[in-house]
């Protein structure tokens, strides 16, 4: 269903010259319209704030900080603003309109891509922040719905919304509420989330995050909601992209591990330095290395639409397909840090007191006692409350990334006890907590243990060995202990019967994670052996020449004429190329050339002999004695009725 049927926008003229045609998408604090500059008859993208936030001082400022952003960068990855405009209640920017696709629906098609197709288009995203960067710029909203790819191929960076100055100040950037965030959550630093100051290496952790999901086709960072995702930025790091697909480079490891790492002082200082390190790895790998597609991509060519910004949609599912929106975020009670308030300063949510204006009438010495006496039971029954609940529930402390000893101190602490037990983990270290139940800022019992699970490391698999076993057994034993059947190849063996398993691949004893791929070699049987000629020989010498290359030797039943072979000779074998070892050659005798019957020419004229031989298959020779008249044939060599082969010349003689 079209629905810009029903957007009052669509046909309106902004600003008196940015007529609105068709709506392309909405996103979390804008909808983008495709449109024409009337002036410059130019197509052209309008970004419309909604109507409910143009309102918001904070959010028509980072409007038009978006627009003197871009502004200042002159880059071809760099989707360019025009012109920043109002109309009424439409605040608006008017952008480059970029027809293709995003990079979210490049994954959505393809899933996983190959080295060379991720590098080819994040390094024109790092060259396009690598300007923003230098010219003091900050983009902290880098996810794979901002970054566009024309029908050409050119990579370009969109959406500056959340850009501000690398020394930023309120004035610039606006003020976040204590306890929000506003970005993406699967690709915010933790120096976003911790509302710390952003600069260019929390876009060069975006970049990271971006990295690994073109390279594994899934986030780092997955859970059932917002809160859990925050808290793995704070607490795990990004595991290496080779973990989730086996093969790729150490040294591309290395630089996605550099890049998201949680500290910012640990990464690159900006994008120019990610992207000169990943153009020195690119280098360094072969054509098959940056060619080769990993098992999670479709290897589909995707198809391609005009350009759309996300749309709202609920978040934040783990696959690369998911859409990602920019909101505002409530950050967990636990993450929110607490700022104190002047003991002299008016809180700004009291009520006035009447008091404070009008004259106080005169009371009853009873009142004064009375509030006393109510007053006095409302503390005393609040402090029992208070008192009898801190007895009994506390709040559960974040025990996250701890060690047992210190988890249990910190439980300890809190007047909880622990329950402990151990699950595998590709991301938190040996001996190291992945979660509590309860979990962080959770109300608990003081008498029920809190359930903490620590990590026992990374689960590893021994590959089975596998050699000799028929290949149905050798795939059900790698399912059976949680490793997965790869590709499957064939190939002689002169040890092995057929459709058994020569060798895996990775080899038998290599630890691998769960549902890692082995690929196995099956056997095809003994490599062939070329069997020697033996047509035109006698039966005897061919038979003994064929067993002394160890081949079985069997004499067909039926023999067969032959225009070349000697009768009681070889005339065909079967094979007669290649056979595996000890196979049987079949060998057919021959019975010699199929003779036939002269015809008896004898009194015919030239003619009438000449027709009759050559009709019944044979050549003529003529020899005249009597150049006169019409003479017949007296004489003619084969004689008639002699049996001959076909072809054979029969002379006449003429007299």
């Amino acid at each position: 269903m079209d629905t810009t049927l029903h957007d009052p926008l669509i046909g309106a003229l902004l600003d008196g010259r940015y007529r609105v045609e068709q709506r392309l998408a909405v996103g979390g604090m804008a909808t983008v319209y495709r449109g024409t500059d009337t002036r410059l008859d130019r197509v052209l993208a309008l970004k419309v704030m909604h109507p409910a936030l143009a309102a918001d001082a904070e959010f028509t400022s980072r409007f038009i900080r978006e627009a003197k952003a871009v502004a200042r960068l002159s880059h071809p990855n760099v989707v360019n603003v025009f012109d920043q405009g109002a109309d009424g209640s439409h605040v608006f920017l008017a952008m480059e309109y970029v027809p293709g696709c995003t990079l979210r629906d490049v994954l959505r098609d393809r899933g996983a891509l190959s080295i060379r197709a991720a590098l080819d288009i994040l390094e024109p995203v790092l060259a396009a922040l690598g300007a923003a960067h230098r010219a003091g710029l900050v983009h902290r909203d880098v996810k794979p719905e901002n970054v566009l790819i024309t029908e050409g191929g050119l990579v370009k960076v969109a959406d500056f919304g959340l850009v501000r100055t690398v020394a930023g100040d309120s004035a610039q950037t606006g003020s976040t509420p204590l306890g929000t965030v506003i970005g993406s959550v699967s690709y915010l630093s933790p120096e976003q989330i911790q509302q710390r100051p952003a600069d260019p290496r929390s876009d060069v952790y975006a970049c990271g995050i971006l990295l690994y999901e073109m390279l594994t086709g899934r986030k780092p960072h997955s859970g059932d909601s917002p809160a859990q995702i925050i808290q793995r930025h704070l607490s795990e790091d990004v595991p290496p992209p080779s973990l989730a697909v086996p093969g790729l480079p150490r040294d591309l490891d290395a630089v996605v591990t550099s890049a998201t790492a949680r500290e910012p002082g640990r990464r690159p200082y900006d994008a120019v330095e990610l992207l000169a390190a990943l153009q020195r790895l690119r280098r360094t790998l072969a054509p098959a290395q940056l060619d080769a597609e990993p098992p999670a991509s479709s290897r589909s060519t995707p198809q391609y639409s005009t350009s759309e910004p996300t749309t709202m949609l609920p978040a934040v599912p783990g696959g690369a397909g998911a859409p990602e929106p920019t909101s505002v975020l409530e950050l967990p009670s636990d993450l929110v840090m607490p700022q104190s308030r002047p003991y002299d300063e008016p809180s700004p949510y009291a009520e006035p007191s009447p008091y404070d204006e009008a004259p106080r009438p005169r009371r009853s010495r009873r009142g004064p006692i009375t509030v006393a006496v109510l007053t006095a039971l409302v503390v005393a029954v609040g402090l029992a409350t208070w008192l009898l609940s801190g007895a009994l529930y506390a709040t559960t402390p974040s025990v996250l990334g701890l060690g047992r000893d210190a988890a249990s101190a910190r439980l300890s602490a809190a007047g909880l006890t622990a329950s402990f037990t151990e699950a595998f983990s590709e991301t938190v270290a040996r001996g190291q907590v992945i979660e509590s139940d309860p979990g962080p800022g959770a109300r608990t019992r003081k008498d029920d243990p809190v359930k903490v699970v620590l990590s026992k490391g990374p689960e590893r698999i021994a590959v089975p060995r596998l050699a000799g076993r028929p290949l149905d057994e050798a795939r059900r034993q790698l399912t059976d202990v949680g490793l997965a059947p790869g590709t499957t190849t064939a190939d002689f063996s002169d040890a092995l019967p057929p459709g058994a398993v020569i060798s895996s691949s990775p080899e038998a004893g290599r630890e691998l994670a769960r549902e890692t791929p082995v690929s196995l070699v099956v056997s095809k049987g003994p490599a062939p052996l070329p069997v020697p000629p033996v047509v035109g020989l006698r039966v005897d010498e061919a038979q003994a020449r064929l067993t002394d290359q160890g081949f079985t030797v069997q004499i067909s039943p039926e023999q067969v004429f032959s225009d070349t072979v000697d009768a009681g000779s070889v005339a065909a074998q079967d094979p007669d190329d290649r056979a595996g070892p000890g196979a049987t050659v079949t060998l057919t005798v021959s019975k010699g050339p199929q003779l036939f019957p002269v015809p008896d020419v004898r009194g015919k004229t030239e003619d009438e002999a000449t027709a009759t031989l050559q009709a019944a298959g044979f050549d003529v020779r003529v020899v005249r004695l009597n150049p006169f008249g019409n003479p017949a044939v007296r004489n003619q060599s084969p004689g008639g009725d002699d049996q001959k082969p076909k072809g054979t010349t029969v002379t006449i003689v003429l007299l």
